[in-house]
């Protein structure tokens, strides 16, 4: 199968392990980024996560090839400084000091190549006093605020359920390349684009990052209801529990019709928004027993019969089985090099033209060393040296 086309004149060198790097540079080889996985030479492979064939890595280093490069000797890193000249884009995601260490900082990269887009993630910045931590998911969502948001009201903090730091931190990443790609089709130059999991954490918090700034809010955990909209939360049936988000006049009154106590909508302390808010404890105990009388699927067609946004609470394997899941093709089956396929979730946006294509799954360490350093003009006697000498 093809890859995609839209990025096809883009090569990305990706020098990223773990998660945030990785999910950054995922974005350009799904359509079709000509995308270079630098590992060094006799990997383990496991890249910070599990085993090379495992789901984890797979999903994160999809279309991509794989070079291997010891950039610790002086001949890897010139190596790596000719593929640079070739190069649009480098992601890389050491802590702030390795690169410089190396030789390998944006300032020395485009010195070889003026247009190159160079961009680091880090756990807290590239530079300020935190610059040299270890950068960890956990750690940002705490001292994002998030964990002090998530959980049941008087439980202590609770991290998400995914890593929504190094996530995120990937895909503002990936934005702040496209921005300056876009920009040096009018400039010429490249630039560094910088992103960080706490800088990304502290804008995810959005909403309850704003009503501190704005308003002086500091937002404490509210469980499975929604902070400021009520009744938006979770809600028992008689075989499992479904959410429903009824904020503003009109879906409550809705949602009162639909349960069968339209008297509920006028009900005085329940009548406006802020009341429903301030009474959450009672009106959530009240809807309860409303909702119990339902089985989850009922429930669900009958708010969503009377417009009232709802709908299940799925485990993962709930999730995939969803009609509307698979139309959106989410499950997406990937061509493995030694033959055959697995499935891997696929990109959440969709293009009408250029849609993303999985090519194929990554293979073995340094698989297509040959192929690479061939387009750098290295002969095969070179290539063999570079072998000997463990550069590659």
């Amino acid at each position: 199968m093809p890859s995609a086309d839209a990025l096809s004149h883009l090569r990305v060198i990706d020098l990223t392990r773990v998660r945030a790097g990785p999910t950054c540079v995922k974005q350009f080889a799904d359509w079709g980024a000509d995308v270079i996985k630098i590992e060094m030479p006799a990997t383990d492979g496991e890249d910070g996560f599990g085993p090379r064939q495992g789901s984890d890595f797979q999903n994160l280093h999809r279309n991509k090839r794989s070079l291997t490069l010891n950039l610790k000797e002086a001949r890897g890193v010139e190596v790596l400084k000719r593929l640079v000249k070739t190069a649009d884009v480098v992601v890389e995601n050491y802590r702030p000091d390795v690169k410089h260490r190396l030789g390998i900082d944006y300032q020395s990269l485009a010195r070889e190549n003026p247009r190159l887009v160079y961009a680091s993630i880090s756990g807290f910045g590239q530079d300020g006093p935190y610059r040299d931590r270890a950068g960890f998911d956990q750690i940002a969502q705490g001292m994002g605020g998030l964990m002090w948001v998530t959980g049941l009201p008087g439980q202590g903090p609770v991290r998400a359920g995914i890593p929504v730091a190094d996530l995120t931190a990937g895909l503002f990443a990936a934005l702040g390349i496209l921005i300056a790609l876009e920009e040096r089709n009018r400039s010429g130059k490249g630039q560094w684009v910088q992103s960080s999991l706490l800088s990304a954490m502290v804008t995810m918090m959005d909403f309850q990052a704003a009503r501190w700034l704005v308003e002086g809010h500091v937002a404490r955990q509210a469980g499975n209801d929604h902070p400021t909209s009520i009744p938006t939360g979770v809600y028992p049936t008689s075989d499992g529990y479904v959410n429903i988000a009824a904020a503003g006049k009109v879906i409550w009154t809705r949602l009162c019709e639909a349960l069968g106590a339209p008297g509920l909508a006028t009900q005085a302390e329940y009548a406006t928004g802020e009341l429903r808010s301030k009474n959450r404890a009672p009106l959530a105990k009240v809807l309860a027993e409303l909702t119990q009388r339902h089985s989850s699927e009922q429930l669900i067609e009958l708010l969503n019969d009377a417009g009232v946004p709802c709908g299940p609470i799925y485990k993962m394997d709930q999730v995939f089985a969803d009609p509307q899941v698979e139309h959106l093709q989410m499950a997406v089956p990937v061509p493995r090099p030694e033959g055959g396929e697995l499935k891997l979730v696929g990109p959440a946006m969709k293009l009408s033209r250029t849609p993303a294509r999985m090519k194929r799954a990554i293979g073995a360490a340094g698989e297509h060393n040959a192929e690479i350093l061939g387009e750098l003009g290295y002969g095969a006697a070179e290539i063999d040296a570079l072998r000997a000498a463990n550069v590659i």
